[in-house]
């Protein structure tokens, strides 16, 4: 089996025979692997992996909670399903092109309460706020209003790094507790893993170890 990063994702959906539910609704891979036909399946961890960092790594328990998702690409299209098979309350995806934003939430419509908006127009407040762009690659900040996080609200930066991103920083300011992607980024492997071996992982002393090593 394969694990493949950005940007090859969507590419490597095309090269399947084979597409799971999640990865069909994903329109992006992030593992490939041969069925016991020897075909090529592809399917997408990641909503997998974001969801079991939050709710088994953090304690964060999804369901109810209004979850606000920054971005519109393939990292949210990806992570969307898993997330509302949690039945939040409701889920707003913002995008600096709403269009997209809303053709995303249009494309998950029927699974919960989804909408889709501009930065500008985001009204919080929110319990959990996830960023999906690439801005903390970058280090920027998309455009944010002040008040977007509830009593005890958490931000969630799919981006991880040695400190702290600037997503995660600007959180704190505004008295968010805030938590950093390398969960899930250790969790959508060890989904994979699962599916070619049987076999899961135990996470916690990989993070520990990577968690040190940054």
């Amino acid at each position: 089996g394969l694990n493949v990063t950005v940007p090859f994702k969507e590419q490597a959906w095309t090269q399947a025979e084979h597409r799971t539910p999640l990865a069909e609704k994903a329109g992006a891979a992030n593992t490939l692997y041969l069925d016991a036909d020897g075909a090529l399946v592809a399917d997408n961890t990641d909503g997998v992996g974001l969801v079991r960092d939050l709710t088994r790594n953090h304690g964060v328990a999804l369901k109810g909670l209004r979850i606000l998702v920054l971005g519109a690409g393939g990292a949210v299209r990806g992570v969307l399903g898993p997330i509302l098979a949690e039945a939040p309350a409701s889920l707003t995806i913002a995008n600096r092109t709403v269009a997209k934003a809303e053709a995303l939430a249009a494309l998950f419509a029927g699974k919960g309460e989804v909408s889709g908006c501009g930065f500008d127009d985001v009204a919080g407040p929110f319990d959990l706020v996830i960023n999906a762009t690439s801005a903390s690659l970058a280090g920027d900040l998309p455009p944010l209003p002040a008040g977007l996080f509830a009593a005890e609200g958490l931000a969630y930066d799919m981006m991880y790094a040695a400190e702290p991103t600037v997503f995660l920083r600007w959180a704190a300011e505004q008295g968010a507790r805030s938590v950093d992607g390398l969960g899930m980024l250790i969790e959508q492997a060890a989904e994979s893993f699962w599916l070619w071996r049987q076999v899961r992982p135990d996470t916690a002393p990989l993070r520990e170890m990577l968690r040190r090593e940054l």
